[in-house]
């Protein structure tokens, strides 16, 4: 928890100073992304927040996997059909989500426009991206994160001297990360490529649009989709903190998983599951 804080505290102050130090931004010349944005809710497509937020997760999502990356999701959707966690153990464990999972949007998400570097931050795992569009070129060397390394640029489409979009590239991987929390997987050797555009929708101002293009070696093609958010309407919106490790009640013991209960008892999380080995422990006396 402390780690966290203090990334937290130290991605904030980098914030100041780039504002403190950089020139007057003039914002009519960027689309307005103010706001608390929230995971839009599509009708009648129901389970967990997924990728493809148009198609319910797990095999409804019809990702274009691979047989050999194919075989291990359905491995991990069988597992949780009995109670284990899959592919998501990392994610269980509070550890990073990373991209793309991090723009689920399982908490609501703001952006910050800065002239060098646009942030968003996301109230979850993950809680900050750094997007550049100072106009870098991509380093010798980048140091792998769950976030990865993004350079951006924003484009004015129209002509009209304002800016619409803001393109991105996402590259420089570390792993395991997924697609969502059945476990949909990206290849293990994490030279995932990520392609965005970030801009609001024509009709609504209040709809923003992340269309992302996955290049991966897990899949047999690009996977494009088209998520969206949509802004709170609450000018003064409340930001809830969102600390894994204060709430999470899975409980892991060697190589097997349990549950919490709300009495603190250790309980099962699969049939017929072992207990653990208390060898170390005192027995009762009877």
């Amino acid at each position: 928890m402390f780690t966290r804080s203090l990334f937290c505290a130290a991605a904030w102050a980098a914030i100041s100073i780039t504002a403190a130090n950089a020139e007057i931004l003039d914002y009519s010349k960027y689309p307005d992304l103010k706001g608390q944005w929230e995971r839009f809710a599509v009708p009648g497509v129901g389970g967990q927040p997924s990728f493809d937020q148009t198609k319910p997760w797990g095999k409804g999502q019809q990702a274009p996997l691979t047989p050999e990356y194919r075989a291990i999701h359905d491995a991990s959707l069988a597992d949780q059909a009995n109670g284990g966690l899959g592919g998501d153990l990392d994610h269980a464990r509070c550890g990073a989500e990373g991209m793309p999972f991090m723009m689920v949007a399982f908490r609501p998400l703001e952006f910050v426009i800065s002239p060098e570097t646009t942030y968003i931050i996301i109230a979850d795992y993950d809680p900050l991206r750094r997007v550049y569009t100072d106009g870098r070129d991509w380093p010798a060397h980048i140091e792998p994160t769950y976030q990865g390394y993004s350079i951006g640029k924003w484009v004015d489409e129209n002509g009209d001297g304002r800016y619409d979009v803001l393109e991105i590239e996402t590259r420089g991987f570390k792993g395991p990360r997924e697609f969502d929390a059945t476990g949909l997987p990206l290849h293990k050797d994490n030279q995932s490529i990520f392609k965005e555009r970030i801009y609001l929708d024509k009709a609504n101002p209040n709809i923003l649009h992340d269309q992302i293009t996955v290049i991966d070696h897990a899949l047999t093609r690009p996977w494009t989709v088209d998520k969206r958010y949509t802004r709170n309407a609450d000018p003064r919106p409340e930001w809830f903190e969102s600390i894994c490790d204060e709430y999470n009640a899975q409980i892991f013991i060697g190589n097997e998983h349990y549950y919490l209960s709300a009495e603190g008892l250790l309980m099962p999380t699969k049939r017929d599951q072992p207990p653990p080995d208390t060898r170390y422990f005192n027995k009762p006396q009877r």
